[in-house]
């Protein structure tokens, strides 16, 4: 289930311009409702015309030389261009006025690839990148890609074959969480477990000031044993009463017997426990496009929590749609739909 994908390679035979941005950002409830009645997953129920950003998609490109590790070419749903005027076309009647990069590559060089792919894509507002904070050249290749106001931060958890827990053993890998923080950027992490929860509180207990976005929350394989289940009760009280740590409510969608769970009320229990324990201003929406696209359409992802967040009002679904990300990513509008938005 989850992203294992490298992403990234070279595209530069597409560009959008201000302009479809900003019909997305003019979209009106009357386009929504004939936009329902093509596509019965739109709902009125969920929030009407809130501009969203999405915090969490991936990038990379099927026809790059060498080909790509991830996703592997039998995949017949995830092995398809994932570039940003694919995900324009797709999002563009949904509500969607930004998105943040992922980085899904253990490649150095594919932070600059998805810079030089997101320049010319006026629908991306940032990325969060792959780089080993522990490693002898790290502070030279952060320094530069820092110059770029498309680079947000950087993502360390399950994957990869990390050990956030061994190296934060590591005075310079702290050292270059330190770097990170005193930079005002983010640590993503990357699919929650227990143990993974245990250490981005043991992170933040080392480096008090670092933002942190814990990834893909409500998707984690909880504990059934009780002693696993009280870890879990005392970690999560821990990580949501420190308010630099954020949670990504993305993850959300699941199936069974092979069809997806469209009913809202088998949701709402893992939906509340976010809001209950992290607040209305800590929760940042992601779709985790297109590793999504193995459990469900982007439409039904957005549609469960947009659902979801419609019974609390509009003021809480602007929050989780671009508030949140505003305050935790620190993205910049590049055209008017998100400068409205950033006030920037």
């Amino acid at each position: 289930m989850w992203c294992r994908c490298s992403a990234e390679r070279f595209c530069d035979t597409w560009c959008y311009g201000a302009a479809d941005l900003d019909i997305v950002a003019s979209m009106t409830r009357r386009t929504l409702l004939a936009a329902a009645a093509v596509n019965p997953l739109l709902t009125l129920a969920a929030v009407p015309d809130v501009p969203i950003i999405d915090t969490h998609i991936h990038l990379f490109d099927t026809k790059r030389p060498g080909g790509i590790p991830w996703p592997p070419k039998d995949d017949a749903v995830r092995y398809k261009q994932a570039l940003p005027d694919r995900y324009v076309a797709l999002t563009q009647k949904l509500g969607i006025v930004g998105a943040i990069e992922v980085e899904c590559s253990p490649l150095i060089a594919d932070n600059q690839w998805v810079l030089d792919v997101e320049a010319k894509a006026p629908v991306m507002v940032g990325m969060i990148g792959h780089l080993e904070p522990g490693d002898a050249g790290f502070r030279a290749e952060f320094e530069r890609l820092r110059k770029n106001p498309l680079y947000l931060g950087i993502r360390y958890g399950n994957l990869w074959g990390r050990e956030l827990g061994t190296e934060l053993k590591k005075p310079e890998f702290v050292a270059g969480l330190k770097e990170l923080a005193a930079a005002k950027m983010i640590l993503d992490s990357a699919n929650p477990n227990l143990k993974l929860l245990g250490e981005l509180r043991q992170a933040s207990d080392l480096v008090p000031d670092l933002r942190i976005m814990i990834d893909h929350l409500p998707g984690m394989v909880m504990p059934t044993d009780k002693a696993g289940l009280a870890q879990y009760e005392e970690v999560m009280r821990s990580l949501s009463a420190r308010k630099q740590v954020y949670v990504k409510v993305s993850a959300v969608l699941k199936k069974k017997d092979g069809a997806v769970i469209t009913d809202g009320a088998y949701y709402r229990p893992k939906l509340d426990e976010m809001w209950q324990r992290f607040g209305e201003d800590r929760v940042v929406f992601g779709s985790d496009w297109p590793n999504s696209d193995g459990l469900g359409t982007y439409e039904q992802v957005l549609t469960v929590v947009k659902d979801y967040v419609g019974t609390k009002g509009r003021g809480i679904a602007e929050k989780y749609f671009y508030k949140n990300s505003l305050a935790a990513y620190r993205w910049k509008g590049r055209v008017p739909a998100q400068l409205a938005l950033s006030g920037k």
